[in-house]
């Protein structure tokens, strides 16, 4: 290898390092974020001397973005110049603009037909759910609809964010480069109800991808202030918490942080009391559930053959292969799960679909 490649080599490497942290400090935002770092860069130094040394003695908490080395970040593109960051995006970082009172919202005027219709799209997403009507109207008067043409672009990839968006019609492509010498690569469609967009006003991050529309599509457009003073604190709250328990999921660690992220805003959550039935042997299937809290049973001809917890997964096997349930679940104590609808699951699950199939085989000597 010579100078110019191991230059490259250290660079990716030390790259690596740094979009990591400063996508972790933007997410969790640490009133001292000083240390915050240096915390981080010791942790990772250790885990660094670990896997040097093949020791198997000491075990780190780490993120589920650092458990994998080969994750891609939401920020791909090499950390601008500290030069180069927006003033605006950097101090919304601090607080200095994301203070309530010093809030005005825009408002948009629309027909009456038009907020209902952007109200229909509101219900079915997940960050909007838990507003109340006073916070719903804002976020409607705020709202802008745009329209786009069979081709045209509606965010790139490492630009800055000013709005996310919701799919009123029409279909649009999602795009990722996974690194500046490959193509870009389609890894999901948005449809008519779906969010995009919201990423890089989450986590004052970059466009983690490029979306492209591929028909006449028709979007509402909220911007970031908005977005800032009503919705991005619960909303940053709600993530954090499902990353906490996808992180426990071991298949889940194959994914990248994006899809985890898009699992993440699919997720619904349940609870049920002690001998409650999640799901019945012989009925359709079209939930994948995922364990939170508590212990349930995998019941045969009312015989216990598996037991689930935190971490632990299924209803897998009816939706893989459009079969009935083949088993029951019920909760032995008090439980919460979460779980993904069958749209959901087929459209965000595609990463890990090989994997589930896969672990399947391992319930055929109870199925059969």
């Amino acid at each position: 290898m010579n100078n110019k490649d191991k230059f490259a080599n250290y660079k990716a490497k030390v790259n690596d390092v740094i979009q990591n942290m400063i996508y972790e400090l933007f997410k969790k935002q640490p009133e001292n974020y000083i240390d915050w770092m240096i915390e981080y860069l010791e942790v990772r130094r250790a885990k660094h001397h670990v896997k040097a040394t093949q020791s198997q003695q000491i075990t780190y908490h780490i993120s589920s973005e650092e458990e994998n080395q080969d994750d891609v970040d939401e920020m791909e593109k090499t950390i601008k110049k500290e030069q180069q960051f927006r003033t605006s995006v950097s101090a919304e970082v601090y607080g200095l603009y994301n203070k309530k009172e010093d809030f005005k919202p825009r408002v948009i005027p629309k027909s009456q037909d038009l907020r209902e219709r952007i109200e229909n799209k509101l219900n079915g997403v997940f960050m909007f759910q838990a507003l109340d009507q006073n916070e719903r109207n804002i976020i409607i008067d705020a709202m802008e609809e745009k329209h786009f043409n069979p081709g045209d672009w509606i965010i790139n990839q490492g630009d800055d964010g000013n709005e996310l968006y919701v799919v009123a019609q029409g279909q649009l492509d999602c795009f990722r480069r996974f690194s500046k010498d490959q193509e870009p690569k389609l890894i999901k469609q948005y449809q008519s109800g779906d969010m995009f967009g919201e990423l890089a006003l989450l986590y004052n991050a970059p466009r983690a991808a490029s979306i492209q529309s591929n028909t006449e599509s028709v979007l509402f457009a909220l911007d970031r202030s908005t977005f800032n003073a009503i919705v991005k604190e619960a909303t940053i709250k709600r993530r954090e918490h499902y990353e906490d328990v996808l992180s426990k999921v071991e298949i889940l660690k194959s994914i990248d942080s994006y899809e985890k992220t898009q699992i993440c805003d699919g997720l619904k959550e349940q609870h049920f009391k002690a001998q409650d039935y999640i799901i019945k042997e012989g009925e359709e299937g079209n939930k994948f559930y995922i364990v939170v809290k508590g212990t349930l049973i995998a019941l045969k001809q009312n015989e216990e053959v598996l037991r689930y917890q935190s971490g632990d997964y299924f209803g897998e096997l009816a939706l893989l292969n459009q079969v009935p349930r083949q088993a029951t679940i019920q909760a032995e104590t008090d439980s919460v799960v979460v779980y993904l609808d069958y749209q959901a699951f087929i459209r965000l699950i595609g990463p890990i679909e090989n994997i589930l199939t896969r672990n399947a085989e391992n319930y055929k000597k109870f199925v059969n």
